[in-house]
């Protein structure tokens, strides 16, 4: 079809999905607004099998893209890598060994890869979809999450640290920011660009801190052997921003952030500015995942899970008690009277 002499095509907006028309001569990966509702509505690209429909987030290392996989006929996302970065030393490995280390790691909780491939100078990895927003998101729209997701949430990305760890894995980059949600509002850890072996040597003599400032653990920052329990201490910080809508601690700029991770007594959840409605069993396991000492945590996942299922059990508890009618007493009847 087309609008004077000038072609158009015809795609979905992934705004409103209503059916409506682009110019065709757009090139691959290019958009325009929605004449309906405007969103951005993409030009598809081919890649290979996959047809790339929408942008669905982007970092510093890539674009993800919504795709359709035209031979197994299922949405999938496809992470495309900076034609700029790609120039860079050694970024084509880091994006490969993300690939690997996600690979190897079978678990609900975390990204499923797919394949990664090279094709026409492209580098991609294909992978499962969850393109419901992030935690960061969800945090950013209503401020404080509801308990008892962030418990649910705690759970399972506690489980895929655990797997992750089982496979001699630390992630070292937790945020709200990494948890994504798929269609089933399942979370899903993503980007472990930074990962590294739980066993690799340290490298005490660098100069800079793998992660970010709101989340990271005091031992990195004092460049002290990093563990699971810095993992578990960045989950905890990040379950502590879901629940109070505030981080750990905050300061006008990132070295003081980081300093008082070390040195700031942490303010309980349940203390927070009007966080007083959160469980007291809640809050306690938050702050211990939030010891500064990483001994001073939970020995293992198993006991963080622990702790987040028993709070979760007397919330559910709770929340059921308090929502009971109360039943009227029941009424004698007289039957022995027609005897």
């Amino acid at each position: 079809m087309s609008e004077g002499n000038r072609p158009l095509k015809m795609v979905t907006c992934p705004g409103c999905d209503a059916k409506t028309f682009i110019p065709g001569d757009l090139p691959p990966l290019a958009s325009e607004p929605c004449k309906k509702c405007g969103h951005a509505i993409m030009m598809p690209m081919m890649l290979r099998q996959f047809e790339l429909r929408a942008k669905v987030g982007s970092g510093g290392m890539a674009i993800v893209y919504r795709a359709w996989d035209t031979v197994l006929e299922r949405l999938v996302a496809v992470k495309l890598m900076k034609p700029e970065i790609l120039a860079e030393a050694n970024a084509r490995e880091s994006f490969i060994r993300e690939a690997r280390a996600c690979a190897r790691l079978n678990h609900t909780n975390i990204i499923h890869i797919y394949t990664f491939d090279e094709w026409e100078n492209e580098n991609y990895l294909v992978m499962e979809l969850a393109d419901q927003g992030s935690l960061d998101a969800r945090i950013n729209k209503l401020h404080r999450i509801p308990e008892l997701q962030v418990l649910d949430v705690g759970i399972r990305i506690a489980s895929a640290l655990d797997m992750a760890l089982k496979h001699d894995l630390l992630h070292c980059d937790i945020k709200p920011d990494n948890i994504l949600f798929n269609r089933d509002h399942e979370p899903k850890l993503v980007d472990f660009g930074i990962a590294k072996r739980a066993d690799a040597e340290q490298e005490g003599t660098q100069d800079f801190v793998h992660g970010t400032p709101f989340y990271v653990a005091p031992e990195k920052i004092k460049r002290e052997p990093e563990t699971f329990l810095s993992d578990m201490y960045s989950l905890g910080a990040t379950l502590y921003h879901a629940i109070t809508g505030r981080v750990p601690f905050d300061a006008e700029t990132p070295e003081a952030v980081v300093q008082a991770h070390v040195y700031t007594p942490l303010v309980p959840p349940n203390q927070a500015e009007n966080c007083q409605d959160i469980t007291q069993r809640t809050s306690d396991a938050l702050t211990q995942a939030l010891a500064k000492i990483p001994a001073d945590r939970f020995l293992s996942y198993d006991e963080f899970i622990m702790a987040l299922e028993n709070a979760r059990s007397h919330l559910l508890r709770a929340q059921s008690e308090a929502t009971e009618e109360p039943q009227e007493p029941k009424r004698l009847t007289s039957w022995w009277r027609k005897k």
